[in-house]
């Protein structure tokens, strides 16, 4: 982190496979909070809405394809995010890993950490991770990572102990140039309630079809509860129903989740979810919207690893 004589600090961070800004958003919440200027200077990711989106709220369009992208054109930096590829290592996929040519997009994280020297980092991916290939691929990450020089730690934290109601588990890889007295986040956040983060007076484009809610009474097996759920289709065609979203996927069904199994979720909806704020610019498409949302991280999850990664920097420099 950097300040001038007379003004305040400021943090540069790039935001690699930046989706529509969930990292960015988490920054700019935790830098408020401690009087730090975020400085994005640098952004990427492949998909064109994505671009779209995140223009649309930070005023600048990510670059495109990372793999075409020198290291040495990226900005020097003091962070860098990356929440990279998680189909190649999710159980929704076919879980091949860096067989799977997006799962090597990893090693693009590894070769700008090599070049740039970051401070530190922030990675995060779905849990499966940590066991994918009994553990081998993310004991290789954790090589590669060390090889760098960097001190990394990692665990997994679900969005439901950071006030989010979605059970959201992903695995968060920390590291940091220099050895650090870091601890990750410990949760107990209370969940918000599932009902305020709904909005009033849906229009029927929400509503699923009368054979599809039907089919969803069928299939669950227990009493319609009285409170707010979302109705969750796994992918064995078994419906549960709870008080909070199982985790919100960017290419399952339209109908896989739906509000007390009748309506698909708002735009608005999923991104609160995510912990997005109201202030957040929808420009894309529902299709597009889902997708993003899907794919996107818990940003109070993320918000909660950063002031934990900005402690132990200032300690460092203290």
């Amino acid at each position: 982190m950097h300040k001038a004589d007379g003004e305040p600090q400021n943090l540069r961070f790039i935001d690699l496979f930046c989706g529509i800004g969930g990292f960015h958003v988490a920054a700019k919440i935790v830098c408020a909070e401690r009087g730090v200027v975020p400085l994005c200077v640098f952004s990427s990711d492949i998909d064109s809405d994505a671009q779209r989106a995140y223009e649309a709220n930070f005023g600048v369009k990510p670059r495109g394809d990372i793999t075409k992208i020198p290291a040495s054109d990226i900005p020097c930096h003091d962070l860098l995010f990356a929440g990279f590829p998680c189909q190649p290592f999710s159980i929704c996929g076919e879980m091949k890993g860096f067989e799977d040519a997006r799962g090597t997009l990893f090693f693009d994280i590894a070769r700008i950490l090599a070049e740039k020297r970051p401070r530190a980092f922030v990675l995060e991916n779905v849990k499966l991770l940590a066991n994918h290939n009994r553990g081998a691929t993310l004991r290789r990450i954790l090589e590669v990572l060390e090889g760098l020089g960097y001190c990394v730690h990692y665990r997994v934290l679900n969005a439901l102990n950071f006030g989010l109601p979605q059970k959201r588990e992903r695995i968060f890889i920390v590291g940091f140039r220099e050895s650090v007295a870091f601890q990750f986040p410990a949760g107990g956040v209370p969940m918000r309630p599932l009902a305020e983060l709904l909005e009033e007076d849906v229009s029927d484009y929400y509503l699923a079809s009368e054979k599809i809610r039907q089919s969803r009474l069928e299939k669950y097996a227990g009493a319609r509860p009285r409170e707010t759920t979302l109705w969750h289709e796994n992918k064995s065609g078994h419906i549960s129903a709870y008080p909070y979203s199982c985790a919100l996927r960017a290419g399952a069904s339209y109908n896989y989740l739906l509000l007390n199994g009748e309506r698909r979720l708002t735009e608005r909806e999923m991104l609160r979810l995510q912990g997005f704020p109201d202030t957040y610019k929808i420009v894309c498409s529902y299709g597009a919207t889902r997708k993003q949302a899907g794919n996107s991280v818990a940003t109070p999850c993320v918000a909660a690893v950063l002031r934990s990664v900005l402690t132990a920097l200032d300690n460092e420099d203290g």
